[in-house]
């Protein structure tokens, strides 16, 4: 009851309902904030720790940046959700709100154009030596979808990058969460998701290794050709696994092993592909039963077209089968 009671007065106030009804729309900086709402930056502030404190909003650093956002996790969440269904859809003032915060959002789309105009030669010449992309997001989808079914309640994409595997698989999810340690990648992710229409995701910076969940939080985890960048993959394949729920499924999509020296020094790959009994240790030590692999080799003809990408589907035993690897294991070590 007094949770209940916290929250209703934290939002108790015209400008805070104007924040959950903006918040529920993006991720967003104070200095964005205040030139939405035209209001000064400690009052602004001011709000935000209050409603934070309620649990009806989520906080997180980015860099030297914090972004809020309606909350995505914990008790404030169904409070928050209803009190932004019940703002009437005609207010005038949260139309002017929303209003400029397109201008908002054009600004950030226009910075993420001029970030790819930059990086996109070297973004294509990559694609340019692999199976076409799409073919590659086909396997994926299918791959999660076969597992989870048409509905997945939580996903997590790590490395997230382009945010591309949120826009793919995230309107299939109740809850969609992308982790990169660049601060300009998640600037580029966040305007090409506010693009796409998909507003029931969130964008955190964080290490691989050290990811900012909770132990069993996801349904669904994928590293989408991440880990040839990574000094030690085996221990970002681990902590994906520890954020499984026993049920979830990580996907892991990567280069099978080539010869291609140059990704060192253009492209800043620290591993030249992967071979698949490597994976297939790396999953078996985080305890995780490897459930398909597919293999997607260059297209034939593909004029400069040299390198397979591998797809590897590994799930996290239910708890009462856990339990009985963990004893048979046992025994197998008493023997």
């Amino acid at each position: 009851m007094e949770q209940l009671l916290t929250g209703l007065r934290a939002a108790g106030e015209p400008t805070r309902l104007r924040l959950l009804a903006i918040l529920a729309k993006s991720e967003l900086t104070v200095t964005e904030l205040t030139q939405i709402l035209r209001q000064s930056q400690p009052r602004v502030s001011r709000h935000l720790k209050l409603m934070c404190e309620a649990g009806l909003l989520d906080r997180f650093r980015e860099g030297s940046w914090v972004f809020y956002r309606r909350s995505q996790t914990g008790a404030g969440v169904k409070l928050a959700a209803l009190l932004t269904g019940l703002i009437p859809a005609g207010d005038q003032i949260i139309a002017r709100d929303l209003e400029r915060l397109e201008a908002v959002r054009a600004a950030r789309s226009e910075r993420a154009a001029a970030f790819f105009r930059v990086n996109v030669e070297q973004w294509n010449r990559i694609r340019s030596l692999h199976v076409p992309e799409a073919k590659v997001e086909q396997a994926l989808a299918e791959l999660a979808l076969k597992h989870a079914g048409e509905s997945i309640e939580s996903f997590v994409d790590l490395g997230t990058g382009t945010g591309r595997m949120i826009e793919l698989i995230g309107p299939k999810a109740k809850t969609s969460l992308g982790i990169d340690l660049s601060p300009e990648m998640l600037a580029f992710a966040r305007a090409t998701l506010e693009q796409s229409g998909i507003e029931h995701c969130s964008l955190r910076q964080g290490d691989l290794y050290d990811l900012p969940l909770q132990d069993e939080t996801a349904d669904l985890v994928t590293l989408h050709q991440v880990l040839h960048y990574l000094d030690d993959p085996a221990a970002a394949v681990a902590e994906a696994a520890r954020i499984l729920k026993p049920g979830g499924r990580l996907l892991i999509a990567d280069f099978a092993p080539h010869e291609l020296d140059f990704l060192r020094d253009e492209q800043a790959h620290r591993r030249l592909g992967f071979a698949e009994d490597e994976v297939k240790g790396w999953l078996a030590q985080a305890g995780l039963d490897v459930a398909e692999v597919r293999r997607l080799p260059p297209p034939e003809g593909g004029e400069g077209a040299t390198l397979t990408v591998v797809i590897h589907a590994a799930d996290k035993a239910e708890r009462g089968k856990q339990r009985e690897r963990q004893a048979s294991e046992l025994e197998g070590t008493n023997a």
